[in-house]
């Protein structure tokens, strides 16, 4: 381990800041942590290389894992450990940790409770959200998932300027939409009065606070996690340094005992009495380790393009490794893997937009360069890419297109292109939005072969008018139809024929959401070495820690809902406090504020100050 840098010249000498406990890396997991150790008693610094905290949290939905949540259990939803504990033993299979699973399932649901109680953190329900794996037994219909309620941002004052914003591509001129009526609201607006009215309301906010502050104040999804989070750790007295990278650990008695970070001013040492706690991100931009560890990547680990955040090349993972603590290996897959379609930027650059939501929308297919469907649109994005992986001969590019109708794409959109009637110009000019009047246009257009596309969408209407995907199974399982849009006389929520042109479609290659592969922790989320020993004094925290699910993706939110309990479990253990016996929820099932089915987003009353 790297000496601590007291024998340089004192005209080298880096300035110093004493700490209880140093966290590197501003996502939820490192905020997490923070916030826990702050709340018992530590003094607590963050450090962040980017200009703004918030990572690749602050690009995401926000949704948390959480099974026996005190939302779903005030809800009446009480199932025992065992059950999400036999799902996940189930799906992980030969990666299945028992130990840390258990631990992950007992102090989930403490995490969402101390959150409320303690912190400006709120949630909202997903009890109506399935696991993603509906044939598997023991998987879920509801109620194992949270997510951060909106967020008033002027509850971080001046700090409001140092949240990343939400990913560009995703929102609407900068503004992020809530999932589920929020959602609705903005599909039906040009249908519904009611909700014209409400994304009128939406947008003049959101307008108006961009002309007076820069930004919109209205937070949801997961820049309302991380605002909620740094705001919490603000009043709680935690220091965020942003634009700090850390360049070094430092060791003291053979403990690591903080970090050497590059500050505006120059170096800066922040001894931290009680350890380092790594949570960078983990590797999504690391080209050389993604060469090693992702296969599809390429030799030069450039045919990966992940829709993390940029500032996210492994940081955490190589200043742990220095320190002893090794990188987990066997996990079936070593990234979140999503369909992720390359964004023209009018300044040049390339956006990475994350294909989440429409695919599972009725009167849309994926299809090959051959034509030829490959995979069940409506399951998750890391089904949907394992089965571009296996459809893709050797040597091909990892490669396919998304492809709508005029009726499709008037109503959802398609990638970073928006519904009707924002204009699409732009797109087409760019080459995002290829377009067509028939399909074989269409097809001409995208490089796809003509007769081939024709056969697809002609079976593909067949099977629709029947409500019966024979070839994938579309729309047969939970999770693909709360994805869906259940419309009256359409059988499947899943499935409507492609019939009216003009056709659309989108590119979409090979990227991720994050990595998985990371350092191996214990129970306690402490790093360890070779023999299975903790590194003393150090932690990891977010996709910095290998992941619990060991390559495996069985439900949304089973990133952030680990990296947030991790991080609780993380602030205990360097407070020396031991984890609270459960406690009753603190408010009932007629009281609790926040639910999935609101319907408006209430950022002026939800996170008033107590």
């Amino acid at each position: 381990m790297p000496a601590r840098p007291t024998d340089a010249p004192a005209a080298t000498s880096p300035r110093t800041l004493p700490c209880d406990l140093l966290v590197i890396g501003s996502g939820a997991g490192g905020l997490a942590t923070a916030v826990t150790a702050a709340q018992l008693g530590l003094k607590v610094v963050v450090v962040e290389k980017e200009p703004q905290f918030g990572g690749t949290t602050a690009w995401s939905g926000g949704w948390m894992w959480v099974p026996r949540n005190p939302l779903a259990r005030a809800a009446g939803i009480d199932e025992p450990l065992e059950e999400p504990l036999a799902y996940l033993r189930h799906e992980l299979g030969a990666q299945f940790d028992e130990a840390r699973a258990r631990t992950f399932l007992t102090q989930a649901p403490r995490m969402v409770e101390f959150f409320r109680r303690r912190t400006t953190l709120q949630f909202i329900d997903g009890n109506a959200i399935p696991d993603f794996h509906g044939h598997s037994p023991h998987a879920g219909t509801g109620g194992r998932s949270v997510c951060a309620a909106p967020f008033d941002g002027r509850r971080l004052g001046a700090r409001l300027r140092d949240l990343k914003p939400p990913l560009l591509e995703t929102t609407l001129w900068g503004m992020g939409i809530a999932s589920g009526r929020e959602l609705r609201h903005f599909l039906d607006a040009t249908t519904s009065p009611a909700s014209f009215l409400y994304v009128t309301r939406r947008v003049l906010a959101h307008a108006r606070d961009r002309l007076l502050h820069g930004r919109g104040r209205c937070l949801v999804n997961g820049n309302a996690l991380v605002a909620a989070l740094a705001a919490s750790a603000l009043e709680a007295g935690v220091q965020i340094l942003t634009a700090h990278p850390a360049r070094r650990l430092l060791d003291k008695d053979g403990r690591v005992a903080g970090a050497e970070v590059m500050s505006p001013r120059g170096p800066l040492a922040i001894e931290a009495a009680r350890g380092v706690v790594l949570a960078c991100g983990g590797f999504p931009h690391d080209a050389a380790r993604k060469a090693r560890l992702l296969p599809h990547a390429g030799p030069e680990g450039l045919d990966h393009h992940s829709a993390a955040s940029p500032g996210n090349t492994g940081d955490g993972l190589r200043l742990g490794e220095t320190a002893g603590g090794r990188m987990a290996t066997g996990l079936v897959q070593a990234a979140a893997l999503a369909p992720v379609s390359l964004v023209p930027r009018a300044d040049g650059s390339t956006g990475h937009f994350p294909h989440l939501i429409e695919r599972a929308k009725p009167g849309l297919i994926a299809v090959r360069a051959d034509g030829r469907r490959f995979v069940n649109e409506a399951d998750s994005y890391h089904d949907f890419m394992h089965g571009l992986l296996a459809a893709t001969p050797p040597g091909d590019p990892v490669q396919a297109w998304l492809v709508c109708d005029r009726d499709f794409f008037r109503r959802f959109g398609l990638g970073a292109a928006k519904p009707w009637p924002m204009p699409t110009r732009g797109w087409r000019k760019r080459g995002y939005l290829r377009c067509g009047r028939t399909l074989a246009e269409l097809a001409a257009a995208c490089g796809i072969d003509v007769a081939g596309l024709a056969a697809t969408v002609a079976r593909y209407n067949a099977m629709a008018a029947d409500g019966h995907d024979l070839d994938f199974g579309k729309g047969e399982t939970p999770y693909n139809r709360v994805q869906g849009e259940a419309r009256p006389g359409q059988p499947n929520a899943c499935m409507a024929p492609l019939q009216r042109g003009p056709f659309y479609a989108v590119r979409v290659v090979a990227g991720s959401l994050g990595t998985f592969a990371g350092l191996r922790v214990d129970t306690q989320a402490r790093v360890l070495d070779d023999h299975d020993r903790p590194v003393p004094g150090l932690y990891a925290a977010g996709n910095d820690m290998a992941s619990l699910m060991g390559g495996h993706y069985p439900s949304g939110g089973i990133t952030l809902g680990p990296a947030m309990t991790f991080g609780f479990i993380a602030g205990h253990h360097a407070a020396g406090v031991p984890l609270e016996p459960p406690s009753a929820p603190a408010r009932s099932a007629a009281t609790a504020p926040h639910s999935l089915h609101e319907e408006s987003i209430a950022c002026t009353t939800t996170n008033s100050p107590r």
